[in-house]
């Protein structure tokens, strides 16, 4: 396997032992907000599935055709969406809907070959490698599991979770 793509897999393998360990922290931590008057824990983690699903249905299979990508979402409207589900639904189901669609998306990595990972393609008018791609949402993940962490710190509830 390609260092590149040994590296984005690992990196989702591990988001996934991170957020499962949330399942030890209590309700009122995973209800904290990450900062004053932003999203809670749970929303935070809720909001990463439907972009998951989003890259393994509507970017991924279209990547390397002749097909035109499919539009992208409405960012505030996805973001909106899940930050409700989350606050509506247990923290159980919101770590185990987010470990299901990694797992999803783990598997769609494995099947890529290789070569693709170093191969451009056009998303809009950027000019991306999957690797420069998937870097970029790795990125994403860890900011928002470091401002987690922060937060779970300063409640004392860092003990509980996992490392990423």
């Amino acid at each position: 396997m390609c260092h590149d793509k040994h590296q984005i897999i690992s990196h989702y393998e591990k988001s996934i032992v991170f957020v499962e360990s949330l399942v030890n922290i209590t309700e009122e931590q995973w209800r904290t907000p990450i900062e004053p008057g932003k999203w809670t824990v749970a929303e935070v983690i809720g909001h990463l599935t439907p972009w998951d699903e989003f890259v393994l249905n509507h970017r991924l299979p279209f990547l390397f055709t002749k097909e035109s990508l499919p539009k992208g979402p409405d960012v505030g409207e996805v973001n909106a969406s899940a930050a409700r589900n989350s606050r509506a639904q247990s923290k159980e189901k919101t770590i185990a809907s987010f470990t299901n669609q990694r797992h999803q998306l783990i598997d769609a990595l494995y099947q890529i070959v290789d070569q693709q990972w170093q191969q451009p393609f056009t998303i809009g008018a950027s000019e991306l490698t999957l690797h420069r791609y998937f870097a970029s949402l790795v990125d994403h993940d860890l900011h928002h599991f470091s401002q987690i962490q922060r937060v779970l710190k300063n409640v004392g509830a860092i003990k509980w979770i996992s490392s990423i």
